[in-house]
């Protein structure tokens, strides 16, 4: 070998080259060794075979090789205007659709004495994982049955609208397909999938270009709708689609009609996401559901559904710690102008809100499915005050208790078992105490609501219907099953001595309560004149603010002490 004062021979610098070269093309990746001269221009020292290969498999149309590629050249220069720091990206080679994937770094190496600048610029071919992830969130983001986008790629394609400033001309339409349940359950999945793919077709002869549609739920549709003629498109479109549904749909021998509710919401700048739009969509839907029309959301509907949910987890927390009371208005004997009894009234004062309505708790209570131990609550406390009265006199006080039990309570708990237990815990006899159930309780289901009757009449409990003419009862159930008392609704005792429609329709009342043989309270009586013309009617008992509002335990049972 030469020495330190001698320059190499060209055998040596040939001995040099190969080793470097043996270096390069042992590497398990494309690597390429560059060099930077004194004029900071870039040339190449040594390439492995890897790395040739890749140069040599790109397309004819590739203008140049591939470290003279923009990019590449861009990343060069970066780093070495700071040499020292490796250099990692990730570079497409070629078009979005074709071009292949690298993952790409550029790794400083020492500079020999005397010379120039180097770089390792090396490339990892990541093309089949890219393709393999493309395909596989292509699969994430659509239907397997119809090809549609799914639920999370129309959110997206919500959310691109919206980056793109777009939003304002734009709407997200929710179609629902009604009944399509029964075809499930009378012709099997196959035929339910074949409604689900011809639905599609037809909601697609609908669109216009530049609309999208996805398939968001079991039988929901998304529509991203493109608002080229304002606002009123929205409703001109969502016709379109109930017209082209309402042609019958062929199932082997049957012929299916398939109609649809359609929930409209603007996508404008108070929304923050896609997925957010959805939701006011399918909160436009719901009412869509029940009212038959097409519904447009409405900017408060998101607010007030987050307020319910805020009061579902207070109310749960509430029930748990006791935070609720009951509250008791008396019931009095219009003939004799005698008190026989209270109905229990559950109130909440909450800490921060103050009092909320039962109007307003009890409805959540229901659809969060609260209402079962709230009813029990209620009915546990409502014969503990009974029992501490008796206790008090030292006898048994001549009053009755009617609590009220919710239709969802009556399907869903075992409620002729619930009082029975409540009865004996405090002994109280069965015939002090009164159901007062809506006309909605027996409609729902009449064969469990007779069963649960007719048990409660077992253990002499009274049952009344409450709110009476506001439901949609049949007058069969009157004659059919064990109801003792109607409580006639005070929306019709309400104003009633200015209304001849009223005085009518609680005449026409009493006349069939007293031809069944039934008991009646009037609900809502606030005057003396109102109280002396239901008595004067035959109206046998009265509860209203004439006679006291709805009050605490200790104070309801000294009005009834006041009035012995």
């Amino acid at each position: 070998m030469p020495s330190a004062a001698e320059e190499p021979t060209a055998e040596a610098w040939e001995t040099i080259a190969r080793v470097r070269q043996s270096y390069l093309d042992a590497l398990p990746i494309a690597a390429a060794l560059l060099i930077e001269d004194e004029q900071g221009q870039l040339s190449v020292g040594h390439t492995n075979r890897r790395f040739a290969t890749l140069d040599a498999s790109r397309p004819a149309s590739a203008p140049m090789p591939i470290v003279e590629s923009p990019e590449i050249v861009r990343r060069l220069i970066e780093f070495f205007a700071r040499p020292g720091e490796e250099l990692r990206f990730d570079w497409r080679d070629g078009d979005q659709v074709s071009g292949r994937h690298f993952q790409a770094c550029i790794s400083p190496l020492a500079q020999m004495p005397g010379g120039n600048a180097r770089c390792l610029l090396t490339l990892v071919d990541r093309t089949v994982e890219v393709q393999n992830a493309r395909s596989l969130r292509a699969e994430l983001l659509h239907d397997s049955l119809t090809g549609l986008p799914n639920r999370t790629a129309f959110a997206e394609a919500v959310d691109e609208v919206m980056a793109a400033g777009d939003g304002t001309r734009h709407a997200v339409l929710l179609v629902d397909l009604s009944r399509f349940s029964r075809i499930n359950e009378s012709l099997g999945g196959v035929a339910g999938d074949e409604v689900i793919i011809t639905v599609a077709r037809r909601l697609i002869s609908t669109l216009r270009a530049g609309d999208v549609l996805a398939r968001v739920g079991g039988d929901e549709f998304g529509i991203l709708l493109r608002l080229a003629n304002g606002p009123d498109d929205a409703p001109a479109a969502a016709r379109r689609i109930q017209s082209v549904l309402a042609a019958p749909f062929r199932l082997a021998r049957f012929e299916v009609g398939i109609e649809c509710a359609i929930g409209v919401a603007m996508v404008g700048d108070e929304q923050t996401s896609g997925e957010e739009m959805v939701r006011n969509a399918q909160f436009s839907l719901k009412r869509a559901k029940s009212t038959g029309r097409v519904e447009v959301h409405h900017p408060g509907e998101a607010a007030c559904a987050r307020y319910k949910l805020d009061l579902e987890t207070e109310l749960r927390r509430a029930i748990d710690q006791g935070d609720l009371r009951l509250a008791y208005q008396p019931i009095v004997d219009l003939a004799a102008n005698r008190l026989t009894g209270f109905e229990a009234l559950a109130r909440w004062t909450h800490a921060t809100r103050g009092v909320i309505d039962p109007g307003e708790f009890i409805p959540v209570a229901e659809e969060a499915g609260l209402i079962v131990p709230l009813g029990r609550w209620a009915l546990d406390s409502a014969l503990a005050t009974l029992a501490k009265w008796d206790a008090l006199a030292g006898a048994t006080v001549p009053l009755t208790m009617n609590v009220n039990v919710s239709a969802i309570q009556l399907a869903r708990d075992d409620v002729p078992g619930v009082i029975a237990a409540a009865l004996a815990t405090h002994g109280i006899d069965g015939s002090r105490l009164t159901i007062e159930l809506t006309e909605s309780a027996i409609v729902q289901d009449p064969e469990r609501t007779t069963k649960a009757l007719q048990a409660l009449k077992a253990l002499n409990v009274k049952v009344a219907m409450d709110d009476f003419g506001t439901g949609y009862s049949s007058l069969s159930y009157l004659r059919r099953l064990p109801i003792d008392s109607l409580k006639i609704d005070r929306s019709f005792v309400s104003g009633m001595l200015q209304d001849r429609d009223k005085v009518a329709i609680v005449r026409a009342v009493l006349s069939l309560a007293d031809a069944l043989g039934k008991t009646t309270t009037a609900e809502g009586v606030e005057t003396i004149e109102l109280s002396q013309t239901l008595a004067a009617l035959g109206c046998s008992h009265g509860q209203g603010y004439f006679y006291a509002a709805p009050l605490a335990a200790d104070a309801a049972r000294e009005y009834w002490q006041a009035r012995i």
